[in-house]
């Protein structure tokens, strides 16, 4: 550690300013220096006073309340006045009356006194050392400065002194430990306040929509009569329930990023750049744009989306609609104050930088709050706000090697820019070889079957495709796909969702009944479509398809769909779990029910345990216990982690090389390798998605599944 270094370390450890010390230096410190110097004066007939410089520590003492009206006084340079302040009131003012009262007892006793605070107020010694010697030496000028003059005689034992001061400081800094471990706590219980504070605000909206999209669901929902099953749903009614279903699936998974978000915020944990790709800042746009949870259709109509040129951007794209999200929700809450109020988002590329502009003609933002709008904690005029979206939305950013800034006019517009680096077509040409020469071993020798009525879109794909030592065939719509899937065998099933004669959605329904053989149960579909994804994805998932793209089809999108699919075979149909029996431990009832449900669908067995006790117990009295363990990690008593170490160590156990899967609501890279050090064989984060726990099952209790 070089010597700046060491300072900076000095100056944060040697900072304590706590609501109880800012109240206890203003107190004891205004208070005690006025009152001496009546005391000192006219009771005790000190040789030297002066209320100037008494009064002068009594204003700076004064002065530190601010803080606790105000937690932004002075904002960054609060920490010298701090010092300033310590210095003054404490080595300064008593080693000056010390000298000018020629080192009388009484004053010798302050001086010890004085060490004593001063190192329980600045508990890192360097830091003290400095606050000392600074105050000590302001004192010796000062004395030789104030009248009358005073000739010193030194009649005190210096040694018995020291002795006395080098036990002041020690005594001082193990009472400064204690303080030090009060302010800890009290921030930490700060800090947990607002975190819960930030959660249940940030997670309304997510909430609200779902309860919303429940209620659409039920409005379409014909109702029950005892003189027949049920009234009929038109087609339009089923799309809008579809549609229903899949926003509250997107707003479960956006609040799933809310927490992941505050918890990275609250962690200060810097975000993982490996998982950066280059999208189409049009295409991810207009995806963010579809996906959004928009109200009403008057909401959805108040938002324009223009762009005259695309460009790529090397993101993350959750972390991208994130920062997204969090703009449009912020400009919908300011604008309702404005019916007429509108949101525009515009692409515009300038150089070497691309931009996103998010503008609306809402009340505008006080200038006076610009300059702090990403600040940590601070929000403007938004009731309720955390103040923590912007400021991760700048982290974010900051991550993707670009920025955010605010621009807005008091009663006119607000507009945020997101800034990014150009990509440049070098750039892309590297990226592309890569992403071939990581896919090329995944693709290698399979057969995908490209069903789309329009040449032009086989044509586009294919040119995708052309680099990979793959084979492709091509049907012209879903039944004849379907035909040549029952003779042949394929990989992957491409497939454009709106054909003619039997589209994507029919087509993938009759594979997953069996209509094109028991071969093609599991094949991978992915489908793409120009429908808005908040319109297909519901319908996509329900027939059984593992991906979807939006049209026009992007090359990188493509790629990555069709490894992913290729890599994670789907497993689809009860037939392929029948007779396998799968552990269940979680202490959460309504969890069980969850993953019981979707286990019970495919004809697995389930054995259920609420804690790590009761699932012990049934490993050591059952000769044949189970298949496969889905373990919640977080459990009272003997939790996942431990109850997995006794299972692997456990001689009484039969097979205890169980395949254990955790099961967990944390994200974080240290959790995940507790577990597998623990012994589990694989994680999945809460909620669970249904297709990745039907992989993870294949994969681990019965691995011939996904051949």
């Amino acid at each position: 550690m070089n010597i700046v270094d060491l300072l900076r370390s000095s100056s944060r450890q040697g900072t304590q300013v706590s609501r109880f010390n800012i109240i206890a230096a203003a107190i004891i410190g205004a208070s005690g220096h006025f009152m001496l110097f009546f005391v000192y004066k006219y009771l005790l007939h000190n040789d030297w006073e002066n209320l100037p410089v008494r009064l002068v520590g009594v204003a700076l003492c004064i002065g530190v309340l601010f803080r606790l009206k105000n937690p932004e006084f002075l904002g960054k340079y609060f920490v010298f006045y701090w010092h300033l302040m310590l210095i003054y009131v404490l080595p300064f003012i008593i080693t000056l009356f010390l000298l000018k009262n020629n080192f009388q007892d009484p004053w010798l006793n302050w001086e010890i006194f004085m060490i004593f605070v001063l190192m329980s107020f600045v508990p890192n010694f360097v830091m003290f050392l400095f606050d000392l010697i600074v105050g000590v030496a302001m004192a010796f000028v000062a004395f030789l400065l104030l009248p009358p003059p005073v000739e010193l005689a030194v009649q005190f034992n210096v040694f018995q002194y020291g002795i006395v001061a080098v036990f002041s400081i020690f005594a001082g800094y193990m009472f400064s430990l204690s303080n030090i471990k009060g302010i800890v706590a009290q921030e930490k219980n700060t800090a947990l306040q607002m975190l819960a504070a930030s959660i249940a605000h940030e997670m309304r909206n997510p909430l609200g929509q779902v309860k919303f999209s429940f209620e659409k669901i039920l409005h379409e929902l014909p109702v029950e009569h005892q003189q027949k099953i049920a009234e009929y749903i038109s087609s339009e009614g089923l799309d809008r329930v579809y549609q229903s279903v899949a926003q509250g699936k997107m707003a479960v998974t956006r609040g799933v990023q809310i927490i992941d978000m505050l918890l990275n915020e609250v962690k200060n944990k810097s975000i993982d750049k490996t998982a950066f790709t280059y999208c189409s800042c049009v295409a991810v746009t207009r995806k963010a744009l579809d996906e959004y949870g928009y109200e009403s259709d008057r909401d959805r109509r108040k938002l324009t989306f223009e762009y005259d040129e695309d460009f790529f951007i090397k993101v993350d794209e959750t972390l991208y609609v994130f920062v997204l999200f969090n703009l449009i929700i912020n400009a919908f809450y300011f604008i309702k104050t404005k019916p007429d109020a509108r949101i525009t988002i515009r692409i515009r590329s300038d150089g070497d930088r691309n931009r996103v502009y998010v503008r609306d003609t809402g009340p505008g933002i006080p200038p006076e709050n610009l300059s702090r709008l990403f600040e940590p904690f601070f929000t403007s005029g938004k009731k309720g706000g955390t103040g923590l979206g912007l400021a991760y939305c700048k982290r974010v950013m900051r991550s993707f090697e670009g920025d955010i800034v605010c621009d807005s006019l008091k009663g006119s517009y607000t507009e945020f820019m997101l800034s990014f680096p150009a990509v440049s077509e070098k750039e892309l040409a590297v990226y592309r070889k890569k992403t071939i020469a990581d896919h090329a071993e995944v693709f290698r020798d399979k057969r995908i079957l490209l069903a789309d009525d329009e040449a032009e879109g086989r044509e586009m794909a294919m040119g995708y495709l052309k680099h990979f030592p793959i084979n492709i065939d091509e049907a012209a719509n879903g039944r004849e796909a379907l035909e040549m899937i029952r003779l042949n065998r394929y990989d992957v099933l491409l497939m454009n969702l709106n054909m003619p004669v039997m589209n994507g959605f029919e087509a993938a329904e009759a594979i997953r009944a069996g209509k094109a053989g028991d071969s093609a149960l599991n094949i991978p579909i992915i489908g793409y479509t120009a429908t808005p994804s908040y319109i297909a994805s519901a319908k996509t998932e329900k027939v059984g398809m593992q991906g979807l793209i939006a049209k026009p089809v992007r090359e990188f999108e493509l790629i990555r769909s069709i490894g992913s699919a290729l890599k994670n075979r789907p497993v689809n149909g009860s037939a392929s779990f029948s007779g396998l029996t799968v552990m269940l431990v979680d202490d959460a009832h309504v969890m069980r029910l969850s993953i019981r449900w979707m286990l019970e669908k495919l004809q697995i067995n389930i054995i259920e345990a609420v804690n790590g006790e009761g699932a012990l117990e049934h490993l050591k009295y059952n000769s044949y216990a189970c298949d496969l363990i889905l373990m919640d990690i977080q459990m009272p008593g003997l939790d996942g982690l431990e109850t997995t170490r006794q299972i692997r160590n456990d001689h009484t156990i039969c097979g205890r090389d169980i395949p254990i899967i955790g099961l967990s609501g944390e994200s974080d890279e240290k959790e995940i390798a507790r577990a597998l050090d623990a012994g589990m064989n694989d994680y999945l984060l809460k909620p669970v998605d249904h297709q990745v726990l039907v992989n993870k099952i294949g994969q681990w209790a019965n691995a011939e599944l996904l051949q």
